[in-house]
């Protein structure tokens, strides 16, 4: 999965902070208001979406002349897949797993205990 860089980022925290169940997506110009602390061109939002879109990391569907963007995925899915792609980086899969079990808090570590249990019981 693509790493983003500081615009995609901003961009695809407005698209993740919708709300999917009420939202059908946002135009450029919905997503360019929202990042009003940015003095950004239209043109540069819609440049950075359409980007996005060639990624595979946002969807769009044609709404009369206009696209409507949302995330092709979850905030949660897009950081799950960072960590695979990180743990493909190093020669040992299973070593790097092991520091980074033993660099979460104790909080962190029950939930990964819960949701290996779970995942074993679905098994």
């Amino acid at each position: 999965m693509t790493r983003l860089g500081d615009l995609e980022r901003a961009v695809m925290d407005v698209l993740w902070d919708l709300d999917p169940g009420t939202s059908d997506g946002v135009t450029v110009r919905e997503v360019a208001d929202a990042l009003d602390g940015r003095d950004l061109a239209y043109t540069t939002v819609m440049t950075v979406l359409d980007r996005l879109a060639g990624k595979g990391m946002v969807q769009r569907r044609r709404e009369g002349r206009a696209w409507r963007y949302r995330a092709a995925a979850s905030r949660e899915a897009h950081i799950a897949q960072l960590m695979l792609d990180a743990l493909d980086l190093g020669g040992s899969r299973d070593a790097a797993l092991v520091r980074f079990a033993r660099s979460v808090t104790g909080t962190e570590a029950e939930v990964l205990r819960a949701a290996l249990s779970a995942e074993a019981t679905d098994r």
